[in-house]
């Protein structure tokens, strides 16, 4: 049991030994590359679930199927202090420069690269700060006028063009999306409604929280007519056994039937949870196969990793008041819950909950699955909280 071998990758974004479970999702992107490639209209996607399903995974695994596909892509992870102008500019330059180097009769990508030059200057940004680097006059009258919503449907326009001319497609792919404030996402919606209007070759390839529908819908009433919402959950438990057992049998190692099942339960099936079990299991074990005690052997080192990492970071972001509200929360089990019965556990008026509740939504962790209910977004966080917080403050 080699630890050098070990074939397991717990990690941000890391890609598994073994992708299971995700077929649907993945034949629906490949529709989707093979239709806009085409001009054909079809609705971009924005995938949606819980921390650790794997949601930065796939988004990966489909911007590599883009580009096998002959697509040039952006790729963004969004985050709460870099706004998306500021984002997608860069990006945007390196795609129009790598069209520009495309065999091709036209202008359409000189323009796109007049255009994206007055659209970085609506933003209010130095073209120096944002590295651009674009020896070219702005093109006045589009997308300067300071209104995202205006400006960033007329450069996908101007790009999508280019890329049109140029008999290319591109992909725009952003991680973590639901930081993008009500104003940026109703752009991005604006922009891509004007692209398919046109039929232009550019698709969006969104990730983000549970809350990324609500806030799309909010944003636009039209989103659900431009986006496929996929909802990425935890693997069943032959998907879950999979993606233990085979990439183990390929290093000649096996696990025991009821070892499969304990991580299971241990980890509900959420994959980045099964890849940390196999991960310390592996390490754990002197001899293949590897056995139900060595699941519970390895299991103490995996709490430790996971309270000190996965779990630690996202809690030490937290108030105090949002650390008491989650740790309440806790007390009441990993299910959805009422806010009124957070209220009522910490012996408050639900109506003074109010603000904390926003201010962990707009953490990302937790979300409304249903009007009034709380979920938390950490699979496995309440029992972290159970196991390390000794208890909430009532006044």
């Amino acid at each position: 049991m080699d630890p050098i071998k070990n074939p397991f990758s717990p990690g941000a974004g890391s890609p598994p030994p073994e992708l299971v479970g995700r077929d649907p999702v993945l034949s629906e992107a490949r529709v989707l590359l093979g239709r806009i490639a085409a001009r054909r209209p079809e609705k971009s996607l924005l995938l949606t679930g819980l921390r650790g399903v794997g949601k930065t995974v796939l988004l990966n695994e489909i911007e590599r199927l883009a580009l096998a596909a002959g697509y040039r892509t952006i790729s963004v992870e969004a985050s709460e202090d870099k706004r998306l102008g500021v984002s997608l500019a860069p990006f945007m330059r390196k795609v129009l420069f790598d069209l520009d180097r495309v065999a091709g009769a036209g202008d359409k990508v000189k323009r796109a690269l007049a255009v994206l030059r007055s659209f970085v200057g609506s933003i209010k940004v130095s073209v120096d700060d944002l590295n651009i680097g674009l020896d070219i006059e702005s093109e006045r009258g589009t997308a300067d006028s300071g209104d995202l919503e205006i400006d960033l449907p007329d450069l996908f326009v101007a790009v999508g063009e280019a890329a049109l001319e140029r008999k290319s497609a591109v992909g725009v792919f952003i991680d973590e999306i639901q930081y993008f404030n009500h104003k940026e996402l109703g752009a991005l919606i604006m922009a891509m409604h004007k692209v398919q209007q046109r039929q232009l070759p550019i698709l969006l390839l969104g990730a983000g929280l549970p809350i990324l529908p609500g806030l799309a819908g909010e944003s636009k009433s039209y989103a659900e007519r431009l986006f496929n919402f996929p909802n990425i959950g935890a693997l069943a438990p032959d998907d879950a056994a999979k993606a233990l057992q085979d990439p183990a049998q390929a290093a000649g190692v096996t696990f025991e039937g009821d070892a499969l099942t304990e991580v299971f339960r241990l980890t509900r099936g959420y994959p980045y949870f099964v890849q940390e079990w196999g991960y310390q299991a592996w390490n754990v074990a002197k001899a293949s196969p590897i056995t139900l005690d060595t699941i519970r052997h390895a299991t103490a080192s995996v709490v430790v990793r996971l309270d000190q990492n996965f779990f630690r970071v996202r809690y030490e972001r937290l108030t105090p008041s949002e650390k008491n509200f989650l740790r309440a929360m806790a007390e009441l089990g990993s299910q959805a819950h009422r806010t009124g019965d957070i209220a009522d556990m910490l012996g408050v008026k639900v109506n003074s909950l109010g603000p904390v509740r926003a201010k962990l939504i707009k953490k990302g962790m937790v979300y409304s699955p249903a009007h009034g209910d709380m979920a938390f977004t950490v699979p496995l966080f309440d029992e972290f909280l159970m196991r390390t917080v000794p208890d909430f403050r009532r006044p």
